[in-house]
């Protein structure tokens, strides 16, 4: 498995911090995904589960997109994966979904969020609310980073169960 991650400093300014840490979580998703085929991206975790590696990619572009583009940007794009209809169609319906479509959709919105994050202030409210709150750029930032953080174990979990493979 080819690893191409920077590792986050250990030192800088707020915004250096949390962009790189963003950054190498992004990255410990792709690396958890090199090298396996479409079959074992869709590999289900255990029942009841719908996990998968496919699931978490599309899963996470889905996330990129709701709060950098909806949240922060206020920009009328719609759900990803049909998720208006079902909640999880990002998890469940892999069976038939393309790995290349999904990744390509990933790294799109991770280059539409890096641009918006570049262009806003860390205290930048989103012109969007989520539950009916104001949510800072700063909030999104860290709530990306738990979030892959969280989903990234999934990951570990997944990758060794598929091929033996663990690591950081």
């Amino acid at each position: 498995m080819t690893d191409n991650r920077i590792p986050p400093p250990l030192s800088g300014d707020e915004r250096t911090v949390l962009t790189n840490w963003l950054e190498w979580h992004r990255g410990t998703l792709a690396v958890k995904c090199a090298g396996l085929t479409e079959e074992q991206l869709r590999l289900r975790s255990a029942p009841p589960s719908s996990m998968s590696l496919l699931g978490l990619v599309r899963h996470m572009a889905h996330v990129e997109r709701a709060w950098f583009r909806q949240i922060l940007d206020d920009e009328d794009v719609p759900r990803l994966w049909g998720k208006d209809e079902r909640v999880d169609a990002d998890f469940d319906d892999v069976d038939t979904a393309s790995a290349e479509e999904a990744f390509a959709t990933w790294q799109a919105e991770i280059e539409h969020a890096r641009k918006l994050s570049a262009a806003l202030p860390l205290d930048a409210v989103g012109r969007r609310q989520r539950h009916g709150q104001d949510c800072t750029h700063r909030w999104v930032l860290v709530h990306l980073i738990e979030e892959y953080a969280r989903h990234n174990g999934h990951a570990d979990l997944l990758r060794e169960r598929i091929d033996g493979v663990t690591g950081e």
